[in-house]
């Protein structure tokens, strides 16, 4: 989150740093500097076994947590060389792991240094070879010396520069910290150095030299649980010969780190603003955003075009934005967009405030795009049918999961890292936890069973409560997507309420100000 620094303290351009949560605030050098180290000669840089495991579990929960998770652009990159992803940051966790999650590559992970020192996360990231990261927050907050800081980051920097330098990938945020703007703020330099190091390792090691690739993450609505998901790669940045200079590439032969030259990472960083810039809503606030989608579904329908799908509402959003800003409308120090005006945009947020006060969005107007569309008596009957299939398995889901996503939501709702994190914990608790829960509960019923008697009748009791223990754990999965399924009905189901009150109370105005769009768009 990028909430004003509280305590006053300012970076070298007299901009507020990010107010550190509780979590970042706990500096632990020792647990820090005996983070396991990453390994190179084979494929998962961390342990196979864990990672593997890891990766299994993050899918079965993403799958919970999100109704759909797309993406596109992979076909443009290059697999034979590593690859430097950069996104902007607002969603938490949920940004690399929705990178993580689409990307062939096995990455090496650099993250906030808490991440390797919570509770449980710990066990994970450590296994997982995650290398701690010392922001720029923290050390001008004294939470570390310079040199502590310069020793733990020069180490990490150069760990992730191997990693990719050997064709893996890797992500890392520019931004330096998750916010809550509809606009990517500053860009810090990081990735940009690592990518350097990591080219100048590559080419005295004979390898491909690996490039920078900008990412587009793109969340329906990002502190929602199930909401929809989309990660567009974008045309790679190469990184060249000549902006690696010899004094960097006679350290790395000496496995040292040395600061890439400024003017190299500034180039770098000059190139990567303004293409990560379009991969994003770039607006000026979020108001501003809805105000484009439910644009861009009022030009569709008049045009009978369908947004069948989240991808493709996020592209016609982009293109009423383009139409209105002008590529390189702004310079690269300009943070913050200038509004965009016209009247059709005009009379759009005046609708996409009325739906979003109502909790509904463009997909809830009619194919005229002239009110709001009916309920349907299929999409009625089958959010129904959603529902009543949880319903046998309720039980299961209450002993399962009852526990988790009581903390996920009480956590989530009550954190102090702000709207961003809300789904992190969501999503962490559905993990974590689930790995303490279901053991105790699994290994309770099994031995119930097995003191009751009820396995007697198999004629291998021991064996039965053996299976039965093991068995619990896919019924446990197939308890929590069925729970995510019913509340896709009750989404569903819900969203027809809200459209049929919106209609009674403010039907007509709602028309009006949709012909006011029609109208804007036709002159």
């Amino acid at each position: 989150m990028t909430q004003a620094g509280e305590d006053g303290s300012v970076d070298h351009r007299g901009e507020a740093l990010p107010t550190l949560t509780k979590a970042s605030s706990k500096i632990r050098l020792d647990a820090l500097m005996s983070v396991p180290q990453p390994r190179w000669d084979r494929a998962i840089p961390g342990s196979p076994l864990w990672t593997k495991t890891a990766f299994v579990l993050l899918r079965i929960v993403a799958r919970g947590q999100f109704k759909t998770m797309t993406h596109e652009g992979l076909q443009g990159l290059d697999h034979d060389r590593g690859a430097m992803c950069c996104a902007w940051h607002v969603n938490a966790l949920m940004d690399p792991l929705a990178i993580m999650l689409t990307h062939p590559s096995h990455f090496v992970i650099g993250g906030r240094h808490d991440l390797v020192t919570r509770p449980i996360l710990s066990f994970w990231t450590r296994r997982m070879a995650v290398q701690p990261v010392v922001r720029k927050a923290e050390l001008l907050r004294g939470g570390f010396s310079k040199e502590e800081a310069q020793n733990l980051n020069g180490r990490t920097l150069l760990n992730l520069a191997r990693g990719i330098s050997y064709g893996h990938g890797s992500a890392l945020f520019p931004e330096g910290t998750a916010h809550d703007e509809a606009h990517p703020i500053r860009m810090r330099t990081g990735p940009m150095r690592t990518v350097l190091a990591a080219a100048a390792i590559a080419h005295v090691e004979g390898r491909p030299l690996p490039h920078l690739v900008p990412v587009g993450l793109h969340f329906r609505v990002r502190h929602h649980f199930r909401t929809d998901a989309h990660v567009e790669y974008g045309t790679p940045i190469p990184v060249v010969l000549d902006d690696i200079p010899e004094d960097l590439l006679a350290a790395v032969k000496r496995n040292d780190w040395s600061e890439p030259p400024a003017e190299a990472v500034t180039a770098l960083r000059d190139a990567l603003t303004p293409t990560l810039r379009r991969l994003t809503p770039d607006v000026v606030d979020w108001d501003e955003r809805r105000a484009l989608h439910t644009l861009a579904h009022v030009r569709a329908r008049s045009e009978k075009r369908a947004l069948p799908d989240w991808r493709s509402e996020v592209m016609a959003a982009r293109a009423e934005r383009d139409a209105l800003r002008p590529e390189g409308d702004r310079d690269l120090e300009t943070i913050v967009p200038e509004p965009l005006v016209s009247p059709a945009l005009e009379a759009a947020d005046a609708v996409a405030r009325r739906l979003e006060a109502h909790g509904l969005d463009g997909r809830d107007l009619n194919e005229q795009a002239s009110g709001l569309r009916r309920n349907s008596p299929v999409s009625f009957a089958g959010s129904v049918l959603r529902m009543a299939q949880f319903l046998p398995l309720l039980p299961v889901f209450l002993l399962s999961m009852g526990v988790q996503s009581t903390l996920g939501l009480v956590k989530g709702n009550s954190t102090d890292e702000g709207v961003d994190a809300r789904t992190t914990y969501h999503f962490v608790f559905a993990l974590f936890a689930s790995m303490i829960v279901w053991p105790i509960v699994s290994g309770g019923l099994a031995a119930t069973s097995y003191a009751m008697g009820w396995l007697d009748e198999t004629g291998m009791p021991e064996l039965a409560a053996g299976l039965m223990f093991v068995l619990l754990f896919p019924v446990f999965v197939l308890s929590g997507w069925s729970f995510a399924s019913a509340w896709d009905g009750w989404v569903v189901l819900r969203g027809g309420l809200r459209r049929s009150r919106l209609r009674r109370r403010h039907g007509a105005v709602l028309a009006e100000e949709l012909q006011a769009i029609h109208v804007a768009l036709a002159d």
